[in-house]
């Protein structure tokens, strides 16, 4: 059985989510499917970076602009998920003076606000920077939360009568007489899956407009419709630090390069980036060399890096997209603008358009001229209104408040939750009901998790991502199982021990590459709470043997180790397969 819709968007990043607002509150009737969840491609795998557009200032002005214009309208609709640290591009002995003009000069032409601080101005902002740090120039960067800003223009473009399908993956394109006329889904099985259909059967969607808002994934798609769409998929590896060594981010005033930003984000600072073109977006190496080339170059910005306690890293893949016949060989010398392929124009086949390229902060700016664009195929007459209107949740609120009065939460929680929740705090926090610290790294509240939950379903990674709860420095060793009990009674036994599992895993992907030191011993600790309170490890003696704790304790000498977690058997402490730094 197959329906109808007049634009299907594909793809449920953050791109596709605001043309999904967009093209809703224009009065379109719109259909987003997503092979996973939300944010499940290069948008959940991002450095959380809102760009001043200083980065670009250089190599890039027309992304610099559009990225300071976008930052200012971000601020405005969409404040419950943007902290506005401010940015440093520090110069140190070595990096080149005339680099250091141009990017100030760069800034002022593209209208990014730049002051000029010497080093120890500097360092009064950020006392952890190296102490040969010679001067700096100020921006407006700031950290931006991509699951929560996602997450509100779906939930905006629900509230105006859009249909958002998660675990849907597009398998074929239906092109019929030289015109796309919809596609086919195959419906996946998925906790939280939004608009459930029997997992494992098709259907066909017909649409009167296609748009392809993939990203690193639209020159697959582009090729079950024929057409051939240049993306250059490039991987950047970031690192998760267990706190905030600095407040502000940090970037390193050089030409390109790897390894040369620090952005605070809520509790952890991530490290970024590489850029490494890659053939599959889905398929390319997690190497234990850039992670431990990420901490030894950042650590010479901000020198107690060295010493800190890495959590996780992640990779992503940019949707880089080069036009034909440019020939960069380089991928860090492809532009970070952004592209509207209108393929009845360029390929003579119409119904169908695609966007690629951009950079996150740019994502509402991108929704707006595609939807532009469709709105303009369809003969729909309305203005845009996603710079003006703000996102669910921020509204007018004061995170000032006195929580601890109001709710009976001690004030740290209190403020963490209405920096999440924004204008929602109200209506969530207000129960009569006990509201305990369940993630008391992140400091979430039942309430707050039980809230997400109501969108989220058994999909314990959907509430992570709104909540940050399994987040913080224990990687869920302390709460994933109290996330996973706020399921009961209703759903069953089997249902939440599986979304338990799901978080559990998800959370121990990210750790392989960081066990070393006290993050292997956080694993370990984690491993033993779970496989002796639950006997997750299905160990059926549970003996003194089962685990061998004196080799965590013996050092980085050790060859071999046992499990570190469920599902990490020989990982852990044996460098020869990136478990260990060696130090």
């Amino acid at each position: 059985m197959g329906r109808e819709t007049e634009v299907l968007v594909i793809g449920g990043g953050s791109t596709g989510c605001g043309i999904a607002r967009d093209l809703s509150m224009r009065g379109v009737d719109v259909t987003l499917v997503e092979r996973g969840n939300l944010t499940h491609g290069t948008t959940g795998r991002m450095h959380g970076l809102l760009h001043s557009g200083g980065r670009y200032a250089v190599s890039d002005q027309e992304s610099a602009a559009e990225c300071i214009d976008e930052n200012r309208v971000l601020r405005k609709i969409a404040s419950h998920t943007v902290e506005m640290t401010g940015g440093l591009f520090v110069q140190k002995p070595g990096d080149p003076d005339e680099y250091f003009e141009e990017k100030l000069a760069g800034c002022r032409e593209c209208d990014i606000p730049a002051e000029v601080l010497t080093g120890a101005e500097a360092r009064e902002i950020e006392p952890y920077l190296a102490r040969d740090v010679e001067r700096a120039i100020r921006v407006p960067d700031g950290a931006i939360d991509p699951f929560r800003l996602c997450v509100a223009n779906a939930a905006d473009a629900e509230e105006h009568g859009a249909r958002i399908e998660t675990h849907a993956e597009v398998t074929d394109v239906f092109v019929e007489s030289g015109q796309v006329r919809g596609v086919e889904v195959r419906h996946e099985s998925g906790p939280g899956k939004r608009i459930h259909r029997e997992p494992g059967t098709t259907e066909r969607i017909e649409a009167d407009h296609v748009v392809n808002a993939t990203g690193a994934w639209a020159g697959q798609l582009g090729a079950m419709a024929g057409v051939e769409v240049e993306v250059r998929p490039s991987k950047g590896v970031m690192t998760v630090m267990n706190c905030r060594q600095v407040d502000t981010v940090v970037n390193r005033c050089r030409p390109k390069g790897d390894a040369d930003i620090v952005v605070p984000h809520e509790t952890a600072c991530i490290l970024g980036t590489t850029d490494e073109e890659v053939e599959d977006p889905d398929d390319y190496p997690e190497e234990q060399w850039e992670v431990d080339m990420m901490i030894d170059t950042l650590s010479e910005l901000v020198p107690i890096l060295s010493e800190a306690r890495t959590l996780r890293s992640f990779w992503g893949v940019r949707p880089l997209y080069e036009p034909p016949d440019t020939g960069t060989m380089d991928p860090t010398d492809i532009t970070r603008q952004f592209f509207l392929l209108d393929h009845a124009d360029r390929d003579d086949l119409a119904g169908m358009t695609t966007i690629v390229g951009g950079k996150f902060t740019t994502y509402r700016l991108m929704a707006e001229q595609i939807t532009d664009h469709v709105c303009e195929k369809l003969g729909v007459d309305a203005p845009c209104r996603t710079a003006e209107e703000s996102l669910p949740g921020s509204d007018d609120f004061s995170v000032l408040r006195d929580y601890m009065e109001v709710f009976g939460l001690r004030s740290p929680i209190g403020r963490r939750s209405t920096e999440r929740l924004g204008s929602k705090a109200d209506d969530v926090l207000q129960t009569d009901d006990p509201n305990p610290v369940v993630c008391t790294c992140e400091a979430v509240t039942r309430a707050e998790l039980e809230d997400a939950i109501v969108d989220a379903g058994t999909d314990l990674n959907a509430t992570r991502i709104r909540t940050r709860a399994s987040m913080g420095n224990c990687q869920g060793g302390f709460c994933a199982h109290r996330m996973a009990a706020l399921l009961h009674p209703d759903h069953d036994e089997a249902t939440t021990r599986a979304a338990l599992d799901d978080l559990y895993a998800e959370r121990w992907k990210g750790q392989r590459h960081a066990l070393w030191g006290e993050q292997l011993s956080q694993a370990m600790l984690n491993h033993a709470l779970h496989a002796t309170t639950m006997n997750r490890d299905r160990d059926p003696a549970a003996g003194e043997e089962a685990v061998e704790y004196d080799r965590f304790d013996a050092g980085p000498s050790t060859s071999t180790a046992d499990t570190a977690t469920d599902g990490g058997q020989d990982e852990c402490s044996n460098p020869e397969t990136g478990g260990g730094r060696g130090d």
